[in-house]
């Protein structure tokens, strides 16, 4: 199937072009989550706290390759759309470059760093050596993380998603079977779980980077010599802040709901949030792939001054996104106990809570792909600002507030419904947001050709 930036999209197109998006973001999500599978069936639930504790910290610096890839594949498409596809080639070699040196720099400043971070973490002796092991082990593929992250915008921008599937494919499967071999059959728990992990990140990273610069490339996008223009990086980055921000803030959520959840349920509440957290991981995969597949679309759209089909592309995708929330909530709600069973089905009482909890917050899946589109709307029409307040407001700010705030008036529920409530806040911010910065996108626009005239 081939995919292409230009032209008409109807629902269907839509939906096919993004489906190697929404897939390849979908694998990465399951691989993800092997890890906690693999050390909560048989390294404990010690080992399986460490690791909900530290994963937050490694996926800040992994955003950064969503804020490079993200900008970048707005930015680059916008070029393409403006017609200059050499400049756009030179600009993808910059970030590219730029996510490479990046990971490596930042891998071993966490490394070298790691005791302390578990320490500020809340991490207690018992858990220490685990958690430190697992940050340190992984940063040696946080140069292949960075890139992965990076190339999975980058491969709808070269009109090639299918390989970023593939990629995602290859790598999971790379960690699944060393994530057996080493937690199941050797016993190397939290440590094997960290190395499966940097395996598939070097493969997933790495790989893309001989291949655009291969003669066996196939897309629109190839890796040719060129000097760092750090304006370029810039503004990539400026315009994939609200991706950057959105999973800064997400982590630095995830570290508060852990640490409210050691103070009113202890070791048990760290794990039934880690799961609720590879749960929403899954299904949440969903509206981030269709995001990455849409934005470079939107963004050559943009560079082609085609306002027409901006607006149809943002009405189509409301639709979509929309009916997919409500099928997703239901799902989730009608199969709460099967999902826990999968990765605390060991303890009736930790899987009780986990249930208990899951129906709670899985509430959010109605609304919050509404809310992470507009921030993706505004990276798509180069709009970094805007993008980035809408996704900094919601994670960080509302759920933020609401995670302290709620507990002391409904008890452990309210950190359960916290989510949920600071989506439906964010709601109300996206409609002003759109309203405020994008009113031409909500009425009825001319064609790109008397669009272009005027």
């Amino acid at each position: 199937m081939n995919i292409e930036l230009s032209g008409h999209y109807s629902h269907w197109r839509i939906i096919r072009s993004v489906l190697p998006s929404i897939g390849m973001v979908l694998i990465t999500s399951i691989y993800s989550i092997v890890d906690g599978f693999f050390v909560a069936n048989f390294a404990g639930k010690s080992g399986f706290a460490a690791i909900n504790l530290t994963f937050p910290v490694i996926m800040m610096i992994g955003s950064l390759g969503l804020m490079i890839g993200s900008g970048g594949a707005a930015l680059v498409a916008k070029i393409k759309g403006e017609g200059y596809p050499l400049k756009a080639n030179r600009v993808f070699t910059m970030l590219v470059q730029f996510g490479l040196a990046l990971g490596v720099l930042l891998g071993i400043a966490l490394a070298i760093a790691a005791p302390a971070v578990a320490r500020w973490l809340g991490a207690d002796e018992p858990m220490m050596e685990e958690c430190v092991t697992y940050i340190r082990l992984n940063m040696i593929g946080m140069p292949g993380f960075v890139l992965q992250c990076a190339f999975q915008s980058f491969y709808m921008a070269a009109e090639r998603p299918q390989l970023g599937t593939l990629m995602s494919v290859v790598a999971g499967v790379t960690n699944i079977v060393l994530d057996a071999v080493l937690v199941w059959a050797l016993g190397m728990g939290v440590a094997g779980a960290a190395i499966a992990t940097s395996a598939g990140c070097l493969v997933g990273g790495l790989y893309p980077v001989f291949y655009f610069a291969s003669r066996r490339n196939r897309g629109t996008l190839s890796i040719t010599p060129t000097r760092i223009i750090w304006s370029y990086i810039g503004k990539a980055c400026t315009n994939g802040l609200s991706e950057y921000v959105g999973n800064i803030a997400m982590n630095i959520v995830t570290i508060c709901y852990n640490l409210q959840l050691m103070r009113f349920l202890g070791e048990d509440g760290v794990a039934a949030y880690g799961v609720l957290m590879y749960i929403a991981f899954i299904f949440v995969a969903v509206f981030i792939g269709y995001n990455i597949g849409i934005t470079p679309i939107i963004g050559y759209h943009y560079g082609a001054g085609d306002l027409k089909e901006q607006r149809s592309l943002m009405l189509k995708s409301f639709a979509i996104i929309g009916i997919t929330g409500v099928l997703m909530t239901l799902t989730a709600e009608l199969f709460a106990r099967p999902l826990s069973s999968i990765f605390v089905g060991y303890d009736e009482g930790l899987m009780t809570l986990t249930v208990r909890a899951m129906r709670l917050y899985i509430v959010a899946f109605l609304v919050c792909g509404l809310n992470m589109f507009v921030s993706a709307l505004f990276t798509g029409l180069n709009n970094g600002v805007v993008s980035a307040v809408s996704a900094f407001t919601r994670t960080l700010v509302f759920e933020l507030a609401c995670v302290w705030l709620l507990p002391a008036l409904l008890g452990i529920n309210g950190i359960w419904i916290a989510w949920p409530i600071a989506e439906l806040l964010s709601l109300l911010l996206s409609a002003f947001l759109l309203l405020r910065f994008a009113p031409q996108l909500l009425k009825k626009v001319p064609t790109v050709s008397s669009f272009r005239r005027r």
